[in-house]
């Protein structure tokens, strides 16, 4: 091939070269998420154990046992007479 023809090719590759690169492509479209409707609700959890009952607490002391009485005077007082009812 000769010089002529090189430059000849040169100069109709190079302008086709260029419309290529320059060649812009569409964006892909955008991805949107939808949720799913909900799932089945899941079963009821089983039940606890149930707690231990406390220990019985211990028996207070014994209180100390009265003094005997002086040798005072008992006064014992009656109820008033009621009033006669109608």
């Amino acid at each position: 091939m000769n010089t002529r023809t090189r430059r000849w090719l040169i100069c109709l590759l190079l302008p086709a070269a260029g419309l290529v690169a320059c060649q812009k492509s569409e964006p892909p479209p955008a991805v949107v998420v939808v949720p799913g409707p909900a799932g089945a609700t899941g079963a009821t959890g089983a039940t606890g154990n149930t707690g231990n009952t406390g220990s019985m607490g211990s028996t207070g002391n014994t209180g100390d046992t009265g003094k005997p009485g002086t040798n005072g005077t008992v006064i014992v007082v009656t109820p008033a007479a009621s009033a006669p009812s109608n």
